[in-house]
């Protein structure tokens, strides 16, 4: 069931993170948003397999053919875990290593920066090791915004003017309700809880929307909720 509509634009921008496995909500969401590949940018921010569990590890075929088709996808910490591991079978682990190890570890686009985990403020976007891109938290999301905006402001041309829409940290662990986005002045955070049985969220930031689904035990993924997001959208 679907709450809500909004007008479309030509091209959307379209982004989400940490799926963790829940592919038919992946799907849901997607189908519900009429996302077209052709006109339509959608930025995967990682975190898509659950590393332990191969049977979620077909999600890497799911992300594989819609870069094919235009997306962008991006590792997250679950991604690159697959190297260390010795379960499943070793030969589709490493085919799927080698599309891993091609992704990009950041994307920008209209002021937007995506990545997996966050960025180190004050340190040049082009200095960051993969890891902390990857897996830094409480140094990133909970800076303090006073001082945050001014130190990404000091590496032009990297974090310089960009938002960060970030994964990785569950946002009701930064304070707001369990399934919401987190939205300040200089950070998005599109984790809305999939992994912990709360929701899997789809962001267009060019309308300001924000397709959710349930990921409890007994979630039905066809049933989608759209709403308005505030503050997403930039001016």
């Amino acid at each position: 069931m679907q709450h809500g509509s909004a007008r479309r634009s030509k091209r959307r921008l379209l982004a989400i993170s940490d799926i963790h496995g829940h592919r038919q909500g992946f799907l849901s969401l997607l189908e519900a948003a009429k996302y077209d590949a052709s006109k339509d940018q959608l930025v995967i921010l990682g975190d898509f397999i659950e590393a332990g569990e191969p049977i979620t590890w077909r999600l890497v075929d799911t992300v594989h053919q819609l870069v094919d088709k235009g997306a962008v996808a991006l590792p997250g910490n679950h991604e690159l875990k697959l190297a260390t591991l010795r379960r499943g079978s070793a030969a589709q682990r490493l085919r799927y290593l080698r599309f891993i190890r091609k992704l990009p570890s950041y994307y920008k686009e209209n002021g937007y920066l995506f990545v997996h985990a966050g960025v180190r403020p004050g340190l040049q976007l082009n200095l960051h090791p993969l890891r902390e891109l990857t897996e830094i938290r409480e140094s990133f999301t909970r800076h303090p915004l006073s001082t945050l905006r001014t130190k990404l402001d000091s590496d032009a041309g990297g974090t310089a003017g960009q938002r960060i829409v970030f994964g990785h940290t569950p946002t009701f662990k930064l304070g707001v309700n369990p399934g919401s986005l987190f939205v300040d002045e200089c950070r998005i955070g599109i984790d809305t809880g999939a992994k912990h049985g709360y929701r899997l969220s789809l962001v267009d930031f060019t309308n300001g929307l924000c397709y959710s689904c349930s990921t409890d035990a007994e979630y039905r993924a066809g049933d989608v909720y759209v709403y308005h997001a505030p503050g997403i959208r930039n001016r």
